[in-house]
């Protein structure tokens, strides 16, 4: 380590450093954030059309299905109801993919380039103390990625909603893709992206290292808010008698019949079969329940699974600084 690394420079270059250095970032990666505003672009003009014609289209042609009956020649626009479904699958599929992409580029590009190639260091002797280059990584880029995912996913709750309750096929608010992609989680999986990419970048020095082990810890993140969600609020219990089966719609938490000696895994839920009634009969079932959440729990659920991926993201972004401030030898700004 050289003595430039740690000798602090002068006040005046320091205060004129970030907006030197977030200008840098903009010519820098300039591919980058044209290439993303056109996929921005291009998923929020789907969301719309999804929302408008695509909708409007799909809601007609299930309305001249539904009156078709049992017509042998019914007569309705099947071609409307696949393209419907096949956009939203694809929009949806775009907003949940944003924060890989966030991740990606923040190992391999934002920062894990930089570390590897040393150009880093050379912006550490000229005027940007590692903090301070660091922080210019972070604090614009993840205002961007707070208004990108944000309008992403207002979009697309926005569009989603317009097909609730006119379209047959259209997915439930608690189908786990719909469910992720309508609410703030996928902000939350960004900004921990970001850090983790910074993270990599700062650790591995080495791009494509970064790169995958950022986008491999959002997958890891979202596997786990995936499992965790049914369980970040209390549900609701509803019991219905062995005749009627489980009843109550939401998120699913579990669901069994009770016996004397409490709960237990319900092995079948037809009381029509003999075989299901006898089954139930020696386990000395008394009635099913279910746990599940109604629609009132999807904004607590969501907050409280964004609130918990904001914290992981200050953990990530507070390591990253403890990594530089290692790497590097000090801790002023």
């Amino acid at each position: 380590m050289t003595a430039a690394l740690t000798t602090p420079a002068a006040p005046a270059a320091r205060t004129a450093g970030v907006p030197r250095q977030w200008r840098w970032l903009v010519r820098l990666h300039r591919p980058a954030l044209i290439g993303g505003g056109a996929l921005v672009l291009l998923t929020a003009a789907a969301l719309v059309w999804l929302r408008g014609p695509l909708t409007d289209a799909s809601a007609a042609a299930w309305k001249a299905y539904n009156a078709c009956g049992f017509t042998p020649r019914c007569s309705y626009d099947q071609e409307s109801i696949l393209l419907y479904k096949d956009v939203y699958n694809w929009t949806t599929i775009a907003v949940l993919a944003v924060p890989f992409l966030v991740a990606a580029w923040a190992g391999g590009a934002l920062v894990g380039r930089e570390t590897e190639s040393g150009t880093a260091r050379l912006a550490w002797t000229q005027g940007v103390s590692p903090a301070r280059w660091l922080a210019s990584r972070l604090v614009a880029p993840a205002v961007l990625t707070v208004a990108v995912t944000g309008l992403l996913a207002a979009l697309h709750h926005w569009a989603w909603a317009a097909g609730r309750d006119r379209i047959d096929t259209a997915t439930s608010w608690h189908d786990m893709d719909t469910f992720h992609a309508n609410g703030t989680i996928p902000m939350g999986l960004a900004l921990a992206g970001l850090a983790a990419g910074a993270l990599a970048g700062l650790l591995l020095r080495r791009a494509m290292a970064a790169l995958a082990a950022a986008a491999a810890t959002v997958g890891v993140l979202w596997a786990a808010v995936h499992t965790a969600v049914p369980y970040l609020w209390p549900s609701v219990t509803r019991v219905s008698g062995l005749a009627e089966g489980p009843l109550g719609r939401g998120l699913l938490v579990s669901e069994g019949v009770l016996t004397p000696g409490g709960r237990a895994e319900a092995p079948c839920v037809s009381s029509s079969m003999h075989s299901c009634r006898d089954t139930l009969a020696d386990m000395g079932a008394t009635a099913f329940y279910r746990d599940a959440h109604p629609a009132s729990h999807y904004w607590p659920l969501q907050l409280v699974a964004t609130g918990i991926l904001l914290a992981v993201a200050g953990l990530l972004t507070y390591a990253a600084f403890r990594v530089l401030r290692r790497t590097t030898g000090t801790a002023r700004g």
